[in-house]
């Protein structure tokens, strides 16, 4: 059996590991090809060139990349098609993923396609699920009421959990090491500091995120701050890092995010996925993002919901703030972060939404991976 997959970030790249580890254990022998980051690499995947040239977020940010991501499309198609797999799996991205997808088919219209993370039709241009019927089979949903959008726009869908239920958190042990190891001690607030995975919006947010600790720390002069960072933009934040009055430490392993998510007392993270990442560590947010003025002009007009944050959307409530668009600023910033420490109440509100939430994205059931991987067997 030959799989060729596509990730075009971090996140995608996140779960296609987990569906290669899954497929693996349901069908051995299996054959890995296409694009993915260090995740699917260590599961396997020679990538077909560096995902990191994908990572680009927002209508306008990517015009300046076009030719090079239209290349790349051609080339990915070129070599789905010449592969002729069993199946092509499509893992978010979708600006990317479904031109790929639609030139296959357009080569060979028998070519089963399976996308991995239904787009959010419910949050905004519902359109997009009746389009990308044209080119997909099979949907595998992260959220338990997606499918029916699916099912309504001709393509079958399962929901196979959402992958943060099954990843390991640190322990108390690690958090405790973790604190100890660089000098901080257990009565010190520690302050994740998420600014992002693109090189787009790190370099739009941190400054911001900058300033809005840097007024916290003037209240909290015991505050450290960890930022943790992946592959693609490691070298960005460090060199951003370096000229932080804060001076955030800098941490880039697994190991040490792991201990740094269970040492930390509160975050500030830009909005994706990274709030549900926060939710199953137990830890209290404010998000904030921002895009260039004419993308969130469009983003905000076509909105459905009122509020971007995951832990808000499933848990069906408003415990987490955000401050996005005109709004992301670092006074407003500083002060919610204030009151996250100050207001006991705002806490627990948090906490019983994030409990929620990974409640209904799948804690305590089969590993998100393993089921994604047998129902694209079944499909097969």
């Amino acid at each position: 059996m030959k799989i060729f997959l596509i990730a075009g970030e971090a996140s995608g790249d996140a779960l296609g590991a987990a569906l290669m580890a899954g497929m693996r254990t349901l069908a051995p022998g299996v054959e890995f090809h296409g694009v993915g980051g260090p995740k699917m690499e260590a599961e396997g995947l020679q990538s077909l060139f560096p995902m990191e040239e994908l990572s680009v977020m927002g209508l306008i940010e990517v015009l300046p990349k076009y030719r090079q991501l239209k290349r790349r499309i051609a080339e990915a198609a070129a070599a789905v098609t010449a592969l002729k797999p069993d199946a092509l799996i499509t893992i978010d991205s979708p600006d990317f993923c479904l031109r790929v997808a639609r030139l296959v088919r357009a080569a060979d219209p028998g070519q089963f396609v399976t996308h991995y993370v239904a787009p959010t039709v419910w949050a905004w241009r519902p359109g997009r699920a009746a389009k990308m019927a044209g080119v997909v089979d099979h949907v595998l949903a992260l959220f338990p009421f997606e499918p029916p959008y699916m099912e309504a726009a001709g393509m079958s869908c399962d929901f196979v959990g959402h992958p943060v239920v099954a990843e390991r958190r640190g322990t108390a042990d690690e958090a405790a090491a973790f604190r100890d190891t660089h000098a901080i001690s257990p009565d010190q607030p520690v302050l994740l500091c998420l600014p992002g995975s693109r090189k787009g919006e790190v370099s739009r947010l941190a400054p911001r995120f900058e300033e809005a600790i840097a007024r916290l720390r003037d209240r909290e002069p015991d505050l450290r701050v960890v930022l943790p960072t992946v592959k693609g933009v490691a070298g960005l934040v460090r060199d951003l890092a370096a000229r932080w009055k804060v001076a955030p430490l800098v941490v880039e392993t697994a190991e040490d995010k792991r201990a740094a998510f269970a040492a930390a007392d509160l975050a500030l993270a830009a909005s994706g996925t990274v709030s549900l990442e926060l939710a199953a560590n137990h830890v209290p947010m404010v998000i904030a993002h921002d895009f260039n003025r004419l993308t969130w002009w469009m983003m905000k007009r076509a909105a459905l919901i009122d509020t971007v944050t995951l832990v808000n959307i499933v848990s069906d409530t408003r415990a987490v703030p955000e401050y996005l668009g005109p709004a992301c600023q670092p006074g407003p910033i500083a002060n919610a972060l204030m009151a996250l420490i100050d207001d006991k109440d705002a806490r627990e509100r948090q906490f019983a939404a994030m409990a929620l939430t990974m409640e209904r994205l799948g804690a305590g059931g089969e590993a998100p991976g393993l089921r994604a991987a047998r129902s694209v067997l079944a499909r097969l």
